[in-house]
């Protein structure tokens, strides 16, 4: 059976914040989950990230064969009643945005000059991101093939693969990484 192709491929990775010798690389969990075997020609990456992970963050999209764009979406969040703004830990400054980086590869076709990059709007669950940039991509791109990599929660029109999930297709990346970590 033929592996379905996405053009627009939506990624929430759940980065690691200690950075030991070994561990918590994300190219170590993430680059050997074979993207190219899912990805079409001309493909789009919105890949979420904090900004403590950016390092991590391009060299994931390198590892999965993707060339860096742009920030496609800044989310400044609001605290859970809308009222005012949330501020988290954060490491040296107190934290409030997160950013949505696009990155390419081929040459996948902008449909729409109307999108938005800044997104406002409350929290949800824990690391659920807002609904709109779903939302803000299939207007930028069109209602092409698209999954949402690590996903939390199903959403109309879009395949999911992630472990709180039934996913969309089997593709496991830790098989080969649980291989690597015994050498």
């Amino acid at each position: 059976m033929e592996q379905k192709k996405y053009s627009i491929i939506y990624a929430d990775p759940p980065w690691r914040y200690e950075m030991k010798k070994g561990q918590g690389v994300a190219e170590n969990h993430y680059s050997t989950m074979g993207t190219e075997e899912i990805c079409e020609k001309n493909c789009a990456l919105f890949l979420w990230v904090t900004f403590p992970q950016l390092p991590e963050a391009f060299r994931v999209i390198k590892a999965w064969g993707f060339r860096y764009k742009t920030v496609a979406f800044v989310w400044i969040k609001l605290n859970r009643s809308g009222q005012g703004y949330f501020f988290g830990l954060g490491y040296w400054t107190r934290s409030n945005a997160e950013i949505c980086l696009l990155a390419t590869r081929g040459k996948p076709k902008r449909i729409s000059k109307k999108v938005f990059q800044l997104i406002i709007s409350p929290l949800e669950e824990h690391s659920k991101k807002p609904a709109e940039a779903r939302k803000r991509i299939v207007e930028l791109l069109g209602d092409l093939p698209r999954i949402e990599l690590f996903a939390r929660q199903r959403s109309p029109g879009w395949d999911a693969w992630g472990n709180e999930v039934d996913s969309s297709l089997d593709m496991d990346y830790r098989r080969e990484q649980d291989e690597t970590e015994k050498v």
